[in-house]
């Protein structure tokens, strides 16, 4: 009993490091993302398989059975804040294995339903909910472990969805034929239980850094007798000759010599304490008495404390046009899966050879996210720049969707899409622990808000190409709103460094002018105060005498 005792506790204490591993426990952790992008992401793209049995079995049309992913998509990114509060309340560990339960719950009970309806509550918010417990808290814990490497191991590991794009859905596809839509989501729904595995592998991560060698030499009485005598400096009262009595008592037990070079020594550090104390009266305008250990470790306590949701963020004017690029980009993140085979069709492919576009799509990422973790990984590089060609190459590839008439054509431009949609894909959360944007400190509560933000396009993306569709009957009209989408969204993404140094560049001059304003207001203050202090040392003499006119 006691063993496993020890060895839940060894699995849920805390990784401590002087600094951020870039490795270690991190490469679980890697595996364990690369896992809940398979059964997360990845089950949420083969959902396509099942519409034409789901529309045959329940007698549906296209449009309504396809609110079963809209749903999803939408629960998952809309409840982010949820699964940051839960994070930062309970953990990452048993927030990811709830998650799990639920996702495999919303799956089996899934196979069960009768009507789209109840399709809509199990897959749509049980599992959406699910997928946002799982899927947020591993990529942020994920960001904490890497520094220099972030980019690219968050690249290879969100390769999953990618996998699961080209293993699963053929052989999912096959089992389907001989077990049944029904049976093979049983199937589906016991596999994802296995992510409970991967929430057990998320160990936080502490980082403490060494103390320097002064710090060490430190004595640690020495600390408060300074403190002892900078408030007899300050206080310049009859203790002071006290405390002279003090010393020459202790110095008299010592030899002449050392007598006089502590004699030289104490008066240098009572000089220095007494600059140190001119200095933080001119800042505090006020004398500051030092802490009692006791409140020194409640206020350290507290401030290291992280909230359990921030929507500080929103204030941050780069963070509000990251999010926007992230509402409108993200139209153009689904509807293309979901239409170009209709569009291949419509452009006389056959529908045999229109499946290879989804299959040249999904190679073509696992590239861009490979090349993406690659590029960001050099220094010195500007991240956010990388991210912005990206998205800006990706609107005239969508436009180029709609001219091309045969089968290669549309090969390129799938592999074209695939390839950019990769290293947006791959980069654009992660991108938030950059400096650029938010930083790592607040990346937890940055990333709930964001895809937050997000979830709107996901709800809206499918359904404003379909409605585009049927008014046009044209699938070239999904590929024009993906594409106008796409644009406004780099529109955003370019003004996100502009607004961070402008935002900064105020804050540096409001600071300097509140400077300037104390400092000019101090100084006609501190004339009194040296004259006073002239006084009183003149009076504490050996020969009392008038002070000097000034």
């Amino acid at each position: 009993m006691t063993g496993i005792m020890s060895a839940l506790k060894g699995c849920t204490s805390p990784n401590v490091y002087d600094e951020v591993p870039d490795g270690g426990w991190g490469w679980m952790v890697a595996a364990a993302f690369f896992f809940v992008e398979v059964f997360t992401y990845g089950i949420i793209k083969i959902f396509g398989i099942f519409l034409q049995d789901l529309m045959t079995d329940f007698n549906e049309t296209n449009s309504r059975v396809s609110w079963v992913v809209s749903i999803c998509v939408f629960v998952m990114a809309f409840t982010a804040p949820l699964s940051t509060l839960m994070s930062n309340r309970f953990g990452y560990q048993p927030v990811v294995m709830l998650g799990c339960l639920l996702i495999s719950l919303g799956t089996i009970t899934t196979a069960f339903t009768n009507s789209i309806i109840e399709m809509y509550i199990t897959m749509g918010i049980v599992a959406g909910l699910g997928y946002c417990l799982t899927f947020l808290p591993t990529v942020t814990i994920l960001t904490q472990y890497f520094s220099k490497r972030r980019s690219l191991v968050t690249s290879i590991a969100s390769t999953g969805e990618c996998f699961s794009l080209l293993a699963l859905a053929p052989a999912m596809n096959a089992l389907k034929e001989h077990m049944g839509w029904r049976n093979c989501l049983i199937m589906i729904g016991v596999m994802q239980a296995s992510i409970i595995v991967c929430g057990a592998l998320l160990k936080p991560v502490v980082i403490k850094p060494k103390p320097t060698a002064s710090e060490g030499s430190t004595s640690p009485l020495k600390e408060p007798e300074s403190k002892y005598d900078q408030e007899n400096e300050f206080t310049r009262t009859s203790f002071g000759s006290v405390d002279s009595g003090v010393q020459s008592v202790t110095s008299s037990q010592i030899n002449l010599s050392e007598g006089q070079e502590s004699t030289e020594q104490n008066s240098a550090e009572k000089k220095a304490l007494k600059e140190k104390e001119e200095e933080e009266n001119r800042e505090n305008k006020q004398p500051v008495l030092p802490e009692t250990p006791l409140k020194q470790e409640r206020v350290d306590s507290s401030a290291s404390r992280p909230k359990l949701l921030d929507f500080s963020v929103l204030r941050d004017a780069s963070f509000n046009c990251y999010a926007l690029f992230g509402l409108f980009a993200s139209l153009g993140f689904f509807a293309p899966q979901l239409y170009v085979i209709e569009l291949s069709v419509s452009r006389g492919v056959s529908r045999d050879s229109a499946t290879y576009m989804l299959s040249a799509m999904a190679v073509a990422e696992i590239l861009g996210r490979l090349s993406m973790g690659w590029v960001l990984n050099r220094r010195p590089i500007r991240k956010i720049y990388i991210l912005l060609i990206c998205t800006v190459l990706l609107c005239p590839v969508l436009v180029i969707f709609t001219f091309v008439t045969e089968f290669w054509g549309l090969m390129s431009c799938s592999c074209f899409y695939g390839f950019l949609l990769g290293t947006v894909a791959s980069s654009h959360i992660p991108m938030l622990a950059e400096d650029d944007v938010i930083g790592i400190q607040r990346m937890s509560s940055a990333v709930g808000v964001y895809v937050c933000i997000q979830s709107f396009a996901g709800l809206a993306g499918p359904p404003l190409g379909g409605f585009l569709v049927d008014r046009t009957d044209n699938y070239g009209s999904a590929f024009y709103s993906c594409a106008a989408g796409m644009g406004v969204g780099a529109l955003f993404l370019g003004l996100v460094r502009p607004a961070k140094s402008g935002l900064c560049l105020w804050r540096r001059r409001n600071d300097q002018q509140t400077t300037d304003r104390d400092s000019s207001s101090q100084g006609s203050d501190y004339g009194p105060a040296d004259f006073v202090e002239m006084d009183m040392e003149l009076d504490n003499g050996p020969a009392k005498s008038k002070p000097w006119p000034v």
